[in-house]
C-alpha cells in the first residue's frame, strides 16, 4: 500500500471506530465506477464480479438522469400525495403474483426484513422465527438476532431457530428437490417442535431464497415447497427474503422464489432496487397486512420519496430494455460451464452450482471428502484483486468464492475471470 492509503486507513480508525471492515489483505481505494469495471486511485480497472448493488452497472446514465431530474424538482417524504411511489408500486406489484397486492417502501433490506417480522407477529400475534445457519438478514437489533452469519459474538434471541441450509451435497447422488426438501422440512419441524416446547409459536420462516450466505443453493428448484407448507400449518408466515437474488438476477425468474413455484406471504426486497440509490421494500398479502395497520401508523421519512422511486423505476426501465434477466441466464450458464471446465485442471475447484448470475464455487482440500479449503479461498479471493478481479467469499467457513457481478455482465467478462482464476490458482503455494 501506498503511503497515502496507510493515512487514509489510520484517518478511518479515528472517525469510524472498530467495528468496520474492510475488503481484502491489500484495502482497495476506489473513485469511479463505469458498467462492469470499478477504478482505484490510480486509474487501475478492476471487473466488478461482486457487486450486485449496482446491479445494472455502475453510474448507468439513465439511472443517474432519473435521479438527478427527480432531484431538482422534487423530494419529500409519502404523507403528501404523489405519484411517484403510486407508479412504481403499481409496476413492482406487476412483476409479483396477483396475491401479493400491497407495497410498503424502505431504505435498506435490513429495515425491510425488520419491518415484515413485526408485520408477521401482528398477523400472527406469535414471536418465534425460523432462519437458516448461517443466515444474513440485516443490522437492525431483529434482523441482526436473524442473522448468525454476523459471527459468534452477534446477538442471540431465545425467539429464532436456525436450521440446515438446503444443499443437495448432504443427500448422496443426484438428489431430487423432492428429497432435498423433506430434509429441509426435517429441520423446519424441529425447530417448529423446539419453540413450542419453549412455549412459543412460529410467527415466520425468513430465507433468503438462494441461501447466499449459506453458501448458496439453488438446486433442484422446488425444494423450498414442504418447509412453506410446514410452517403456515403451524400457522406462521413464510417471507422471501429477495435482497440479494431478486430482480432477474437468477435469470429463470424474476425473483429466487418463482424457481420453487411459491407465492410468499411477504416479499422482502432491497440492494439492487435502486441500482446503489438506497431503496428497499417490501410486498405482501392483504389479509397479512391488516392487523398492523390497525395497530400502528407506519412512516418512514425517506422510504418511498420522490427521488428514490425514480431511481427503482428507472432500474426496471433498464432490466426491461436491455433485457437483463435473459442476458443473466445466457451469461451465468457460460460461466458456470467454464468453472467446471477449469475444475479438470484445478483439483482445488468442488462443486460449481447457482442460477443466473449467482454463482458459487466451492474450494475444497479433497474432493473426496468435501472438505472445505478456507485458507485457499482466502489466497484466492486476495489473489484474484491483485490481478484485478473482485469477488468474495461466503459459507460457514468462507470456503466458497461467491460470484454475483452487476446484470451488465457478458460472456468476454466471463472468460476474463475464468482466466484470471486460472491464473491464480496456478500460482498458489502447494499445500
Amino acid at each position: 500500500m501506498t503511503h497515502t492509503d496507510d493515512a487514509l486507513l489510520a484517518r478511518r480508525a479515528r472517525l469510524l471506530g472498530p467495528a468496520y471492515r474492510l475488503f481484502y489483505e491489500q484495502p482497495l481505494h476506489l473513485v469511479r465506477g463505469e458498467g462492469v469495471w470499478l477504478y482505484d486511485r490510480d486509474g487501475r480497472r478492476y471487473l466488478d464480479a461482486y457487486n450486485n448493488v449496482a446491479s445494472v452497472g455502475h453510474g448507468h446514465p439513465q439511472v443517474v438522469q432519473a435521479i438527478a431530474r427527480q432531484a431538482a424538482t422534487l423530494n419529500t417524504h409519502t404523507r403528501y400525495l404523489h405519484e411517484g411511489v403510486l407508479d412504481y408500486a403499481e409496476r413492482l406489484l406487476a412483476q409479483l403474483p396477483p396475491a401479493l397486492g400491497q407495497a410498503m417502501f424502505t431504505c435498506t433490506g435490513s429495515e425491510a426484513n425488520d419491518l415484515a417480522l413485526r408485520i408477521a407477529q401482528a398477523h400472527t400475534g406469535a414471536s418465534g422465527l425460523i432462519v437458516t445457519r448461517h443466515a444474513y438478514h440485516g443490522v437492525t437489533a431483529p434482523t441482526a438476532e436473524a442473522s448468525p452469519a454476523l459471527g459468534a459474538q452477534g446477538p442471540r434471541s431465545a425467539r429464532v431457530r436456525t436450521v440446515a441450509a438446503p444443499s443437495a451435497a448432504r443427500l448422496t447422488g443426484q438428489a431430487t428437490a423432492d428429497e432435498v426438501g423433506r430434509r429441509f422440512a426435517d429441520g423446519v419441524h424441529a425447530a417448529i417442535a423446539d419453540l413450542r416446547a419453549h412455549g412459543l409459536a412460529p410467527a415466520a420462516l425468513l430465507v433468503d431464497t438462494v441461501f447466499s450466505s449459506d453458501g448458496v443453493f439453488t438446486a433442484p428448484a422446488g425444494f423450498l415447497a414442504e418447509a412453506v407448507a410446514a410452517v403456515r400449518e403451524a400457522g406462521g408466515v413464510f417471507i422471501a427474503d429477495e435482497v440479494q437474488p431478486g430482480f432477474g438476477r437468477t435469470g429463470e425468474a424474476f425473483w429466487g422464489f418463482a424457481r420453487h413455484g411459491l407465492v410468499p406471504d411477504i416479499v422482502t426486497m432491497g440492494k439492487p432496487m435502486g441500482n446503489g440509490h438506497p431503496v428497499a421494500g417490501l410486498a405482501l398479502r392483504p389479509e397479512v397486512l391488516a392487523a398492523f395497520g390497525q395497530q400502528c401508523r407506519y412512516f418512514n421519512t425517506f422510504g418511498g420519496n420522490p427521488v428514490s422511486m425514480a431511481a427503482a423505476s428507472a432500474v426496471l426501465d433498464v432490466i426491461e430494455q436491455q433485457d437483463l434477466q435473459a442476458n443473466a441466464l445466457r451469461v451465468g450458464e457460460h460461466l458456470r460451464q467454464r468453472l467446471r471446465g477449469l475444475a479438470q485442471r484445478h483439483a482445488l475447484i468442488g462443486e460449481v452450482r447457482g442460477a443466473g448470475l449467482f454463482i458459487a464455487v466451492d474450494l475444497v482440500a479433497d474432493r473426496d471428502s468435501g472438505a472445505p479449503a478456507a485458507t485457499a479461498t482466502a489466497q484466492v479471493v486476495n489473489g484474484l484483486r491483485k490481478h484485478g478481479v473482485l469477488l468474495s467469499a461466503t459459507g460457514p467457513l468462507a470456503s466458497t468464492l461467491k460470484i454475483r457481478p452487476p446484470l451488465v455482465f457478458e460472456a468476454a467478462h466471463a472468460d476474463l475471470l475464468v482466466d484470471t482464476l486460472d491464473q491464480v490458482l496456478r500460482t498458489l503455494p502447494a499445500a
